[in-house]
């Protein structure tokens, strides 16, 4: 693949996670105009929840195996080393519409909030996750971790770098702040049906299921300094 091509598959698949990203706070909004994580007519609840949780393991293995060492090397044996990233990019790109696609509503709901006010400010905070999501991919690197650094260094023919860690605003109290940041988008709503509860809560289990073995992999790549960083920091809220 030569280098241009890599460079323009990159961004291909980094357009192509914004729209889906974009699509995703919709989808857990109930957005008018496009399907939800609760619109439709449901069906047989056993037929629902099969899949369901099988869109949702399928997003929480796409994520877990594509992260692991042994993985990456079987692709970069296929792949330039520089799509690596964008591959993963891609790929969790179609599990997401995928997801979106073959959703299937479950009947019920856990709460409803009628005061305009207080649906108002739940939405806001719910605002708020997203944003606290976005702000943490900028505090690492953004480009680096959806895959647009490796390809562009790659064209203007420079190695690449691994980004180096700095603990500063979030990450001063917190190792895991997009993931906090996500728990809030998935939970703070005035309209809590049992179906965005099952998506909410299926996303929260992967999340700490995925979190537990990323930092197993920290401590034992990274050694003492991570520990000593896990000791001072929360993984989801400050001391906590």
């Amino acid at each position: 693949m030569s280098r241009y091509l890599s460079f323009a598959y990159g961004v291909v698949c980094y357009t192509i996670f914004f729209a889906v990203f974009l699509y995703l706070v919709g989808f857990i909004n109930d957005l008018p105009g496009m399907k939800s994580v609760s619109s439709g007519e449901p069906g047989p609840l056993g037929m629902a929840l099969a899949v369901d949780l099988g869109l949702i393991a399928l997003f929480g293995i796409q994520h877990s195996v594509m992260a692991r060492p042994g993985f990456k090397r079987w692709l970069t044996a296929l792949l330039p080393m520089p799509v690596e990233r964008s591959t993963y990019v891609m790929a969790t790109n179609l599990v997401l519409i995928a997801t979106y696609l073959y959703w299937q509503p479950v009947a019920g709901q856990l709460w409803k909030v009628d005061d305009p006010q207080l649906a108002t400010a739940l939405y806001a905070i719910g605002g708020l996750g997203w944003l606290i999501v976005l702000i943490s991919t900028f505090l690492t690197n953004h480009f680096d971790l959806f895959g647009l650094r490796q390809v562009w260094l790659n064209l203007v023919r420079r190695s690449y770098t691994p980004v180096a860690f700095r603990e500063h605003y979030f990450y001063r109290w917190i190792r895991h702040p997009m993931m906090t940041g996500i728990f809030i988008a998935f939970w703070a709503t005035p309209n809590m049906t049992a179906s965005h509860a099952l998506f909410a809560a299926g996303m929260t289990l992967y999340v700490f299921i995925g979190v537990h073995f990323e930092e197993r992999g920290l401590r034992e790549e990274l050694g003492q300094p991570y520990r000593d960083y896990a000791a001072r920091t929360g993984r989801f809220l400050p001391f906590a």
